[in-house]
């Protein structure tokens, strides 16, 4: 097992991680891949895709797993955690010649132990129906190339329809079929039926039934990934314009979007809830969007590079009591300033009245929190904790919080060496006490975990554990600068040179946050709360000037440093003019105008890029460009074999 921590194992494969709940561990035994298990040569091949569906057979052995390397597709009983991986045995294995399998996905409504459909998309733009049960080639779609001759790059079955898919190509167009529908011999003709800004939606005017049923032409550039959201009612799409659009379904209609700091978003996914989208992309970041303000709530660093997969976990996510979450704590006037769209202010006004009926001096705070995962082409896999108080920064919560603060706000020296920061936050509380505390920056932590980790998860890594308050909440990103215990603030961070030194001033009151306040204000002292707090944004200055230089060449933030840049790049001129429009706006927020997560976990789990993350019931399913489908068992779930049965009994946190 690789260790968790040491420079030396830097570049080390790691197979396992601690979190809170305990220790996820790599099952070497249940590695899927192709049978003779030799690495594949990934070079100019489509992305390794994953699929899973349950077939509900009496045996407890439904899940049947699908994915594709290179030009060969796999199908498999999936044993999971249970038992071994026995590759000698797929249920269905197909090689095709002159176009290769891109994507995939199971229809969960149809499934059974004796017949499955599977959707293929294809680097040709044909999308197939197979049954890999049956072995039943049953149709092919789009065979003459007449509807897109572009690559496939998503194919989803339109959620409760056991006949109607939507299929996404790199042309930027997305697709409706009906599987009992034909193609037609001759290209379809298109009547508009809806129009709006970027988008537009065609009708295929045809005497008879035939695919496809409409069109969708989104943004400009590849389509690279759709999702529907839980209800089914509404789908986000992740555009190389670097544009998150989300669009009523049924109605075709545009609810709201999101701009990329720079580059093309990838990947997008819904929280289970559907009340937050994540996307990621090619700015190295995770954006949390909020679907009822319409608006971007946090930002994740941690990859240090693209970002290929973004997935939730619906196991380790909690919402206390059931309560819809409502971002802001005002009157019901400021708070309607908020909502742009009709669905959004039924449901934020909701989620409003029931929380504010909420004592404010509540010693038990909304208790909220989503767990969700990315892995991206630096083969490292990040697990990341969204909790209420980045989700509500206004309410009142049993932690003190802060009212007034004075941030220092500059910006980085041309030296990019050493920076102090100074903050003086008044928060309000029942006690009267100073606390000053000033901490040297470690730089001994190459895992990707910080101290506030090592802490909050009890992990056993090379850093020793600041003394934190037991009231911290159990996530790393967190605006809170107040420390009412006394304990050192955490601050460690990789490699970096700064110092900051806070003074906490509380005095003796009973009040709480007043209304009275404007969105404005409330979201200055949000925002500089959440500075002081993750120290995300103090970062090495050295490293903060080197992505400034990289950023700046894309988007980056248009100060005058970047605006001589933009001078200098006259061929992409246009581009980057219509990129400063959105940066700064809702749409496209400053760095610095947001909380900035880190992950919980960081680590290095693949040789080849990462291009799967899936989250199980027992385990979490990773898979590299090499064809390697890697499983992770959650704490407590590890027992392979004759373990199985100790494992079912062992408590969270036990490795078996």
């Amino acid at each position: 097992m690789a260790a968790e921590g040491g420079g030396k194992e830097m570049n080390e494969i790691k197979t396992q991680f601690t979190t809170r709940e305990g220790v996820y561990k790599l099952l070497t035994h249940s590695e899927y891949s192709r049978p003779n298990r030799v690495p594949f040569n990934s070079q100019g091949s489509n992305p390794v895709k994953v699929s899973f569906v349950n077939v509900n057979d009496q045996s407890g052995n439904g899940d049947r797993i699908c994915f594709n390397v290179g030009r060969e597709l796999y199908f498999y009983i999936y044993k999971g955690v249970r038992k071994a991986a026995d590759l000698s045995k797929p249920i269905d294995k197909r090689i095709y010649k002159g176009t290769q399998p891109t994507c995939h996905d199971f229809n969960p409504i149809t499934a059974t132990a004796e017949s499955v459909s599977l959707l293929v998309g294809f680097s040709a733009g044909q999308v197939q129906l197979i049954d890999p049960i049956k072995k039943e080639t049953s149709k092919l779609f789009n065979e003459e190339r007449l509807i897109d001759k572009s690559r496939v790059t998503c194919v989803r079955w339109v959620p409760g329809s056991e006949s109607l898919f939507l299929v996404a190509h790199s042309s930027g167009s997305m697709y409706l079929y009906n599987v009992e529908n034909t193609c037609g011999t001759t290209a379809p003709h298109y009547q508009l039926l809806k129009q709006g800004e970027n988008y537009a939606v065609h009708t295929c005017k045809s005497k008879s039934a035939r695919n496809p049923l409409l069109r969708w032409t989104v943004g400009e550039g590849a389509l690279n990934e759709f999702a529907f959201s839980p209800d089914g009612k509404f789908l986000a799409c992740a555009s190389q314009d670097g544009f998150l659009r989300v669009f009523g379904f049924d109605a075709a209609e545009l609810h709201g979007t999101m701009k990329s700091y720079f580059g093309g978003l990838l990947c997008v996914c819904w929280s289970p809830d559907g009340r937050y989208i994540v996307a990621g992309g090619e700015d190295d970041l995770v954006t949390v969007w909020s679907f009822s303000d319409c608006k971007v709530i946090a930002r994740g660093h941690g990859h240090k590079s693209w970002v290929s997969v973004v997935a939730f976990d619906h196991c380790t996510t909690s919402v206390e009591d059931g309560d819809p979450p409502a971002e802001f704590s005002g009157s019901d006037e400021e708070f309607h300033e908020q909502i742009h769209f009709g669905a959004g202010r039924e449901r934020a006004n909701s989620a409003h009245s029931r929380l504010s009926k909420r004592n404010s001096t509540d010693s038990r705070p909304v208790s909220v929190t989503y767990r969700f995962g990315s892995v991206g082409q630096d083969t490292q896999l990040c697990l990341w904790d969204l909790t209420e108080d980045i989700l509500f920064p206004h309410l009142p919560l049993s932690r003190t919080r802060t009212h007034t603060n004075v941030m220092s706000a500059t910006s980085p020296p041309a030296t990019g060496q050493t920076t102090t920061a100074t903050t003086t936050a008044t928060t309000t509380t029942t006690t009267t006490t100073t606390v000053s505390a000033t901490n040297p920056v470690s730089a001994t932590n190459p895992s990707g975990t910080n101290g506030k980790d090592n802490a909050s998860n009890s992990s056993s890594s090379g850093n020793p554990a600041n003394s934190l308050p037991s009231t911290l909440p159990r996530s790393n990103s967190l605006p809170h600068s107040s420390n009412p215990t006394g304990g050192s603030t955490p601050d460690s961070q990789t490699g970096s040179n700064t110092s900051t030194t806070a003074t906490a001033t509380t005095t003796t009151t009973t009040t709480t946050t007043t209304k009275g306040n404007s969105i404005i204000d409330s979201a200055f002292i949000a925002t500089g709360v959440s500075k002081f707090a993750t120290l995300s944004l103090h970062d090495s200055r050295k490293e903060r000037h080197e992505k400034d230089h990289k950023r700046n060449h894309s988007m980056g933030h248009i100060s005058s440093k970047s605006s001589d840049k933009l001078n200098q790049l006259s061929s992409t001129r246009t581009a980057k003019a219509e990129a400063a429009k959105t940066l700064g706006t809702t749409m496209c927020p400053r760095m610095e105008d947001l909380p900035l997560l880190e992950p919980l976990v960081c680590k290095k789990i693949a040789h080849e890029r990462l291009t799967v993350l899936i989250f199980l019931e027992d385990c979490l399913v990773t898979a590299c460009q090499e064809g390697f489908v890697c499983t992770w068992a959650r704490p407590g779930k590890g027992g392979l074999l004759s373990s199985q049965n100790n494992a079912a009994n062992s408590p969270s946190g036990t490795v078996v």
